[in-house]
């Protein structure tokens, strides 16, 4: 019976993570910090204890007969949903990336582009690790050479971060774990905070007020490519959420630190449940 105690308690587990919380208290780094790990630990570690019962397979000591077999297809069931999960994604954002290279190509103060030809209000960088920049010509149209310099450097710290890339695998997490509570509100906040990021890193090489003002001009465009796969400044957003950015740009935070050995830890513990595969029989 070992095999279904394994998934109750990662359920349980990844359950009592994610209802633990807290909202956005803090500040940005703990918010950063407590958001991708409730946000990432709980699939990592459902995914973690799916491949070790699928490893270890359906022999071996039970109490019942049937349950080594259940417990397997079961992990192997929810294997198969996050490899399709992950393969519609990959493929949502290659065509993306196919639609926007029939953009055409030109150079904006130095940074080459693909222009949009609509009149909404646009830009984003769009890819995974060497994404495209897209700029509607209603975005050109619409601000000056110092706002429009301050968009394109918010859309330079998305690169810089690596944004599309990073977040296309978050967005693989999200579908497989929709289930999951709490979901789509740490998706939302981890959205809201890597805009924060990129705001800051812009504010260092722009005036910040010419950011919050196109910020204020730009933002209510609605989103033209998934979200896992596209840093957009111009994303539509709740009234709260542009609240916060102005409000981030006015109080001049600074940036989150690096969370990489804190995250590393986590996403160690996920992998515990590997760690039982030699002592199976």
């Amino acid at each position: 019976m070992i095999h279904l105690i394994l998934i109750l308690s990662a359920l349980a587990v990844a359950w009592l993570t994610r209802i633990s919380w807290s909202g956005n208290e803090g500040s940005y780094q703990q918010r950063w910090q407590n958001a991708l790990t409730k946000f990432l630990f709980p699939p990592l570690l459902l995914m973690m204890t799916a491949i070790s019962i699928v490893c270890m397979g359906p022999q071996g000591q039970m109490v019942w007969r049937w349950e080594g077999w259940f417990s397997y297809g079961l992990a192997g069931t929810f294997l198969g949903f996050v490899g399709i999960s992950g393969l519609k994604l990959a493929f949502a954002g290659w065509r993306s990336q196919q639609q926007v290279r029939t953009y055409p190509l030109q150079t904006l103060y130095g940074r080459p582009i693909r222009l949009l030809n609509t009149p909404l209000v646009f830009s984003a960088q769009v890819g995974f690790w060497q994404p495209e920049l897209v700029v509607s010509q209603g975005l050109l149209e619409t601000l000056d050479a110092d706002h429009l310099q301050a968009v394109l450097t918010h859309e330079d710290g998305h690169f810089h971060y690596r944004d599309t890339f990073w977040f296309f695998w978050l967005g693989w997490m999200r579908q497989f774990s929709y289930g999951l509570t709490n979901t789509e509100a740490l998706w939302q906040e981890l959205l809201l905070l890597r805009e924060i990021r990129a705001d800051q890193w812009a504010a260092q090489r722009v005036d910040f007020l010419l950011l919050a003002e196109s910020l204020l001009t730009v933002v209510s465009t609605p989103l033209m490519h998934s979200e896992s796969v596209c840093a957009a400044f111009s994303c539509t957003a709740p009234k709260n959420r542009l609240e916060e950015r102005i409000e981030a740009l006015l109080a001049d935070i600074h940036l989150p630190n690096p969370t990489h050995l804190y995250l590393s830890i986590w996403c160690l513990l996920a992998c515990l449940p590997l760690f039982l595969i030699p002592f199976h029989r």
